[in-house]
């Protein structure tokens, strides 16, 4: 088992937490009160700083209760923490919707998933080995 250590950066601030035993995800919370438009997006704080395992990153991904309900998901998805970085977690969240969101002290807005990272050494080359996929990309295989 890693481990996580989270800073609370607010007395606000409440702990990721898993919903259910083997949950992927953790669950952020909101630090403040906020009214997202149709259309736009903001940086909503958590209140945390985490540090994480070696070779590990933090992903930042929307809720799916709140893009089916709402409408509102992440500009950023999924948003990446770097092992190293020390500063507050704050979510980019962007309101998809006709209707306003309020986000509110407490709120579950995202979920942070821990994942393991490699470190790779970058080679120029002047080929690429030959794949029976080669160049195919966007809609290569259909709509």
């Amino acid at each position: 088992m890693f481990e996580v250590k989270v800073k609370k950066l607010s007395d606000k601030a409440i702990l990721p937490s898993f919903a259910h035993s083997g949950d992927a995800g953790l669950d952020l919370f909101s630090i403040e009160n906020k009214v997202l438009k149709p259309g736009k997006s903001f940086l909503v704080k958590t209140g945390i700083s985490i540090q994480l395992p070696k070779n590990t990153e933090a992903q930042i991904r929307p809720r799916s209760g709140l893009a089916l309900k709402h409408t509102i998901s992440l500009t950023n998805t999924p948003g990446t923490i770097d092992e190293g970085y020390r500063g507050e977690i704050g979510v980019i969240m962007i309101n998809h919707g006709k209707e306003n969101f309020t986000v509110t002290e407490g709120m579950k807005i995202a979920q942070m998933v821990i994942k393991p990272t490699y470190s790779v050494n970058i080679s120029e080359v002047q080929d690429l080995s030959d794949t029976s996929r080669g160049e195919g990309g966007f809609g290569s295989t259909g709509i």
